[in-house]
């Protein structure tokens, strides 16, 4: 039965909800490094996100998967750069900072979009892009002064992997992200095992590590990933950023109940600044987009 519109802006919004528990997970790992939480999290999503493609493609997933062309391969290693650091971010800062911090990756998109495409920059988006760098201003200086800099320049970092993959959609002039998102997990599976070989770590954590890491990416990414495509079939993607800033506000609040990692007041300013300038962006290209339409 299909959804309501209704039912799919509630859809996407408890999808955002289940991504908000990633940062808790990631910080249950006491023996894994960062390659490893990486692999087995990316063993655990890709099974659903294949079944996803299927779903999408009338039973084909793979000629789905490879009529993405050659560009989506950049847009696959952008998620791997941003899953890698979001990873390293969330064990080296606070999960308020990395989670505002991720948000900036529409902003970070626009600017990629200009330099690499040649879209135009809509005003609203320029205004947008002074109040999170504000934001960003404010909400890091006490991290920094604390020695947290690398954390939050890695949360930066993920933020523009995944703007690299917006751009990679945006390239191939399609909104089916399920695709690159695929091979970004097939990806980070591979070069995650090649790196726990080449360090020598190995693959060896303990079992309970191992099915955290699967149960990471089966049910909290993949089952946020299944709301997100249910809502996605009835909710214009132009709303769907909006929707999903769940996960953005949510995720410190998690942190802050069950880790008790109270976030401080430089922090809740900037973040309030990033999220006001991320809400009013999208709003505004909403309208945009429907005054373009309507003409």
């Amino acid at each position: 039965m299909a959804l309501t519109y209704k039912q799919g802006v509630l859809t996407i919004m408890l999808a955002g909800l289940f991504w908000s528990f990633v940062p808790i997970g990631v910080r249950e790992f006491n023996y894994a490094n960062v390659w490893q939480i990486l692999l087995y999290r990316s063993i655990g999503v890709l099974p659903l996100v294949f079944l996803l493609i299927a779903r999408t493609s009338n039973g084909s997933p793979i000629a789905a998967i490879k009529a993405t062309g050659y560009i989506a391969i950049y847009g696959a290693f952008g998620l791997v750069i941003a899953y890698a650091c979001a990873i390293s971010a969330l064990r080296m800062t606070t999960i308020a900072n990395a989670a505002f911090l991720f948000a900036t990756a529409p902003l970070f998109a626009a600017v990629l979009s200009k330099l690499i495409l040649g879209e135009s920059i809509r005003r609203f988006t320029i205004v947008a892009l002074a109040i999170a760098m504000i934001g960003t201003t404010i909400m890091v200086y006490e991290s920094w002064a604390a020695g947290n800099w690398l954390g939050d320049f890695l949360a930066l970092l993920s933020a523009i992997g995944f703007a690299v993959f917006v751009v990679s959609l945006r390239a191939n002039k399609t909104d089916n992200s399920l695709p690159v998102v695929f091979l970004g997990a097939a990806f980070s599976v591979l070069i995650a095992a090649l790196m726990c070989l080449i360090t020598g770590i190995g693959f060896s954590i303990p079992t309970q590590e191992i099915v955290l890491g699967i149960s990471l990416g089966a049910l909290i990414l993949g089952v946020g990933m299944v709301l997100c495509s249910m809502g996605s079939d009835v909710v214009p993607a132009a709303e769907l950023s909006l929707l999903c800033m769940t996960e953005i506000i949510f995720a410190p609040v998690w942190a802050w109940l069950i880790l008790n990692e109270i976030p401080n007041s430089s922090v809740l300013i900037g973040g309030a600044a990033i999220v006001i300038a991320i809400v009013l962006n999208a709003v505004s290209g909403m309208r945009h987009k429907r005054a373009i339409t309507s003409f």
